[in-house]
């Protein structure tokens, strides 16, 4: 229960902070603005928490910097402004939801590439996915559909940026601690973004009071907080069923975005969320009564 409990809270979290940073968005804050906060924000706390208790988690070899700076420099980057991008642009939750494709698009890859089998399961999941994100995304409607096209594109390519995230971001854990690929993709994001973006331009923005509080609320209680928790949440139960319980978040988004910005989405398009949840849940079961399989784990023993 406890395990659950924190990955709820983890996706509540996430959620909500798509919420404010759409209400920050209509404020007049930039997406661009507020990832590099962001990151920036992540990369002190996470530094801080780190270096008063997990020390030995900064060591890295040097011959890995590279590939921590593809990792963050370039996909962490990129999946933060993509994400906050597409909120911009479409409702939050339909944002979230295309996000929410990742895993469908790893699962993929990982047929396409590593050759992994084609099940009727995989095959479940690819026409739930593809149909949900045709009805999330307002293909139904060619007004809808017309006006939201930057938006859509953004967020679909949102989740292909997670989905490389995601595959890359393994590879790393089979070397470092979740906590050290956190740190380094988020400095090396903060360096990214201090790059490209004018360096602490949200020093000489004039953010009001109330918008520099919502600022580091997305910041921590969106960001760090929430990946904390779902951490502590994956020692107490299965990856594949934290993965599953992290789907509240589009629907949480969908409620916070419906109650406090006035934003809500069609109901063909809440039946194609329901089918894009519905894939994930379906992948991750596949994934968990593999792991489970007697053959797997004499093969893995």
């Amino acid at each position: 229960m406890k395990g659950y409990l924190c990955v709820a809270a983890a996706a509540v979290m996430w959620a909500s902070s798509g919420t404010v940073g759409k209400a920050l968005f209509i404020g007049g804050v930039t997406p661009f603005e507020l990832v590099q906060i962001r990151v920036t924000v992540s990369t002190v706390l996470l530094a801080i928490v780190l270096g008063i208790g997990f020390r030995p988690l900064f060591k890295i070899r040097p011959r890995d910097l590279w590939y921590f700076f593809i990792l963050g420099g370039v996909v962490m980057a990129l999946v933060q402004v993509t994400y906050f991008y597409a909120i911009s642009k479409i409702q939050v939750a339909a944002a979230i939801f295309l996000q929410y494709l990742a895993p469908v698009m790893v699962a993929f890859f990982s047929i396409c590439f590593w050759k992994e089998r084609l099940t009727s399961t995989k095959i479940l999941a690819l026409f739930l996915s593809l149909g949900g994100c045709y009805l999330v995304v307002g293909g139904y409607s060619l007004h809808l559909l017309k006006m939201n096209q930057l938006g859509i594109l953004v967020g679909l390519s949102s989740a292909l940026c997670f989905a490389v995230y995601t595959l890359v971001g393994e590879r790393g854990m089979h070397r470092y601690s979740p906590w050290t690929i956190l740190f380094y993709a988020f400095l090396f994001a903060t360096i990214t973004w201090h790059t490209l973006y004018p360096p602490f331009h949200y020093l000489r923005a004039g953010f009001t009071a109330a918008q520099w509080g919502w600022i580091f609320y997305v910041s921590i209680v969106g960001t760090v907080l929430p990946f904390g928790l779902f951490f502590v949440g994956v020692n107490y139960v299965r990856s594949t069923r934290a993965s599953i319980t992290a789907t509240l978040e589009p629907i949480s988004a969908g409620l916070f975005a419906y109650l406090f910005i006035g934003e809500s989405l069609q109901p063909l398009q809440i039946a194609g969320g329901t089918m894009v949840v519905a894939a994930i849940v379906v992948l991750q079961l596949k994934r968990e009564r593999d792991e489970l399989c007697p053959a797997n784990i004499r093969q893995t023993g």
